[in-house]
């Protein structure tokens, strides 16, 4: 029962124990370049006292929203709901507005309607992005916000995001990226700020997990989320169930082997709901 109500924990108490306690983070329990960076981030804020913001429930958009927040400036957070995103981080977008105090909206997206976006291919982000970003300015800009922010950082390469160059047709800011603000140095100030997304794990969009130029569908998509979440409630992390023709290939860390083994048989069947075959990619992740 708290698999179906909580698939990503084993149990209701887990659950709950995943509230953030924002406050105000003493800069002095952190290192003092990460220090300058912040303060840059909350001068961005002067600078841009109204601002909408892309939010998906992440690491580092849950910052930039606290961030902003505390700034004490015009803030609206907009969350794009679609077929590639797992429930999940609806889930955790709301718990965490909530907590927050912040003001957002949910938008509906159907990415499956464009064939291009469905067609998978090597540059599919920049046209998904491009569906999502120019949904959420144009709700913005009903709602008299001119200025979208998003939470890329200074960890990520241009060339491991093939979405940025939507982000730039549509004149989004980055101010984590422009500040300097590193992965880890967000993961640290969330820690502090009391977030509970400090120490979430990256998770990137469902659609990531079928190969390039195979037809996406929302059938693949959701077997894609139930088998994730199912290994989640096992204790998974840090894992992905990618498609391979109709068989599931999972990809977990070195340290879980033993876990799998121990659940193969309960895992082989419920995977075989929604796949042809199961597999272990030897090729474990970092």
């Amino acid at each position: 029962m708290c698999r179906m109500l909580y698939p990503r924990f084993r149990t209701k108490e887990e659950y709950l124990l995943k509230m953030s306690n924002p406050k105000e983070i003493n800069l002095s329990s952190v290192p003092s370049e990460t220090q300058i960076k912040y303060r840059r981030l909350t001068e961005f804020f002067l600078t841009h006292p109204k601002v909408a913001i892309a939010f998906s429930g992440g690491v580092d958009s849950a910052f930039l929203l606290y961030a902003a927040i505390q700034s004490d400036i015009e803030v609206k957070a907009y969350y794009v709901k679609s077929a590639f995103q797992p429930e999940f981080e609806l889930e955790d977008s709301l718990r965490l507005a909530a907590d927050l105090n912040a003001s957002i909206d949910i938008l509906n997206v159907d990415v499956l309607s464009s064939e291009i976006i469905t067609s998978n291919p090597s540059d599919r982000c920049y046209y998904c992005k491009n569906k999502i970003f120019g949904t959420i300015t144009e709700a913005a800009s009903k709602d008299g916000f001119t200025l979208l922010l998003d939470g890329t950082n200074a960890s990520d390469e241009e060339g491991d995001r093939p979405g940025m160059r939507a982000l730039r047709e549509l004149s989004v800011l980055s101010p984590l990226r422009e500040c300097g603000l590193t992965k880890d140095e967000i993961r640290l100030l969330s820690k502090e700020a009391g977030l509970f997304t400090w120490n979430k794990a990256a998770y990137a969009c469902l659609a990531t997990r079928i190969p390039t130029g195979e037809t996406i569908t929302e059938e693949k998509l959701k077997a894609t989320e139930e088998a994730e979440d199912y290994l989640f409630s096992l204790g998974f992390t840090n894992f992905r169930v990618r498609r391979f023709r109709d068989c599931a290939r999972i990809q977990i860390q070195e340290s879980q082997i033993n876990l799998l083994l121990e659940h193969r048989e309960q895992i082989l069947k419920e995977l075989k709901k929604h796949y042809k075959g199961v597999m272990l990619d030897l090729e474990v992740r970092k």
